[in-house]
């Protein structure tokens, strides 16, 4: 089997990297139970997201509503290098996506743009997707979505023509071919290879005039103009604002609101713009988070008890871990990284980081799912019973005084990179350095700028132990892969981690992951993936700690917004109460 693409490092990968350590800059598109715990399924009545539940005979047609952005993206192509959060949140409003994930990341059909989707079962070969799109369907100049439109994607994100420059997405270079079926509304997608995952493809489709040629695929997406197809289409795009306005071609339920006001408001200034009645939906984490240490429990206060909004509060589908790197001095030694995996008090650290946001301190017991996702099971009884003092032991590591382990004349000392200026991040290095101190294990917390984060220390492997997050999407074993996968040599010899920042794998591991990434049943292939979750975890390899916090504020009457967890913006549904 192909293995799938490392996932390459570009600014917007680095700015995903660092937002659960940040705290959260926007919307996007980071928490265990007991250490020896057995696996424990999520509950499944519960949700990640805090929206108010949109009652649409409740919400009045007409008026506008101001959603700050992080900044105006330079494309709302989401497949493009220059794409961010807030290019994935504009998309949701303009660009029809097939599947919608409801509270738990499960997929299910967007009947505004979907009749019905269906694909041969397990064990037939080879693997064919028939889509039957809503024949009311149409792009903004009224002509239909086709199977053109699906060809055009395919082709561009496939990585099988390297004229197209943009990001290759996990599973387009599974499809062989494309076709018309039995009448323009049926799309037949076939696969050279299974792809159980197959439901998050195609969201967002673009237009084939976006995508069918390297040259129209380059181009930044941006301004008025291009073809969309969703609830809303753009009226105005500069630097400061995107505003959009109803479709007078859309087919479903009417926009409730005449026009969204999409507003590039930095975090520090959203408190401000929420206050004085300038916003009316603005995350708030980074506000928060950013604030001066001293000064971050005043603005939850000030975020909480401002007048006439509402502050939602849920954990984000983005998993917080501390990752091991395993080509850096002492922690080279497998035994030295699971004693260090076992003697993370995960609870503490959960709660360091969550509770002073009004969060529950959850530990997060999967390196590949979120708490309420479905399939999630708490998988750290892996990493063994084991004393984390007699692992430490059995590896050389003494303490014949009581403080820092020695072996061979040298103290275990390992840095801690996180991102400066975040609240959250440095109330949980500060919880690691204290907790790992009680076992004899010395850390030395660095902060470093977002900027060089990514580039200039994980890629780079300058540290020891480090925090960050991966998101958790709906395509676990594909998109997870990457952060996992065995590293390999380089033709000059040298190991080249890829997207595996923690640089230890197993053969194991990865053919785990591209069997379930293959596997069209959906429970085995959750199976497989709590399998790899248990190499993971015996590896060493990384600690859950939490899923990133997600604060959002929103004015009172307004319904349908909120933190979203795992599921997105109606945008048609989004409008007054009052």
């Amino acid at each position: 089997m192909t293995a799938m693409p490392v996932r390459p490092l570009t600014a917007a990968a680095a700015a995903l990297l660092l937002a659960a350590a940040l705290g959260g800059c926007t919307e996007g598109p980071a928490p265990a139970r007991t250490p020896a715990a057995a696996p424990v399924p999520a509950d499944p009545t519960a949700g990640t997201g805090d929206v108010r539940p949109p009652d649409r005979d409740a919400v009045r047609d007409g008026g506008t509503v101001r959603w700050a952005l992080d900044g105006v993206p330079a494309t709302l192509n989401v497949y493009q290098g220059g794409a961010t959060a807030d290019s994935a949140l504009l998309a949701q409003a303009l660009y029809p996506a097939l599947f919608r994930p409801d509270e738990h990341g499960r997929l299910a059909p967007d009947p505004d743009y979907l009749a019905g989707a269906e694909s041969t079962p397990p064990g037939q070969q080879p693997q064919v997707v028939t889509y039957r799109l809503n024949p009311h369907a149409v792009w903004s100049d009224g002509t239909p979505l086709t199977a053109a439109d699906f060809s055009a994607q395919r082709a561009a994100l496939s990585g099988l023509d390297p004229a197209y420059r943009g990001r290759p997405a996990a599973g387009y270079d599974a499809i062989d071919s494309i076709a018309q079926g039995a009448d323009p509304h049926e799309v037949k997608v076939t696969f050279r290879r299974p792809y159980g995952e197959w439901r998050a493809l195609f969201g967002p489709l673009y237009p084939a005039a976006e995508t069918a040629t390297p040259g129209a695929f380059a181009r930044a997406l941006t301004g008025t103009g291009h073809l969309g197809a969703g609830p809303y289409t753009v009226a105005r795009y500069d630097a400061e604002r995107v505003e959009v306005v109803r479709n007078p071609l859309w087919w479903g339920d009417r926009p409730k609101a005449d026009r969204i006001d999409f507003l590039a408001v930095p975090p520090e200034r959203r408190l401000d713009a929420l206050d004085q009645d300038r916003l009316d939906v603005a995350p708030l984490t980074a506000a928060v988070d950013r604030a001066e240490p001293q000064a971050a429990a005043p603005a939850l206060e000030r975020a909480a008890s401002l007048p006439g909004l509402t502050l939602h509060r849920a954990a984000a589908a983005s998993l917080t871990q501390l990752t091991v790197n395993a080509a850096r001095g002492p922690l080279t030694d497998p035994a030295l990284r699971r004693a260090l995996t076992r003697a993370v008090d995960r609870r503490r650290i959960a709660e360091a980081a969550l509770a002073p946001l009004g969060l529950p301190g959850a530990p997060l017991g999967s390196h590949l799912l979120a708490q309420d996702q479905e399939g999630y099971r708490d998988d750290s009884a892996a990493a063994g019973r084991a004393d984390a003092a007699d692992l430490l032991e059995r590896a050389g590591w003494k303490r014949p005084n009581g403080g820092t382990r020695t072996k061979d004349g040298k103290e275990l000392s390992l840095t801690l990179l996180l991102p400066a200026g975040s609240a959250t991040a440095a109330r949980t290095a500060e919880a690691l350095r204290a907790n790992l101190a009680e076992a004899g294990i010395a850390v030395r917390p660095v902060a470093v700028p977002a900027e060089t984060f990514a580039a200039d220390h994980l890629a780079a492997g300058d540290y020891d132990l480090a925090l960050f997050s991966w998101p958790a999407g709906p395509s676990p074993a594909a998109e997870q892969r990457a952060a996992y996968a065995k590293p390999r040599p380089n033709p000059d010899g040298a190991l080249d981690p890829g997207g595996n920042y923690a640089r230890s794998g197993t053969e194991e591991i990865d053919r785990l992951f591209d069997r379930a990434a293959a596997e069209l049943d959906p429970a085995a292939r959750l199976d497989l993936l709590q399998e790899a979750d248990v190499r993971i975890w015996q590896l060493g390899h990384s600690v859950p700690l939490y899923q990133r916090p997600d604060l959002v504020g929103t004015r009172t009457g307004l319904a349908g917004a909120g933190a979203f967890g795992f599921t997105r913006p109606r945008f048609q549904d989004v409008g007054w109460t009052g």
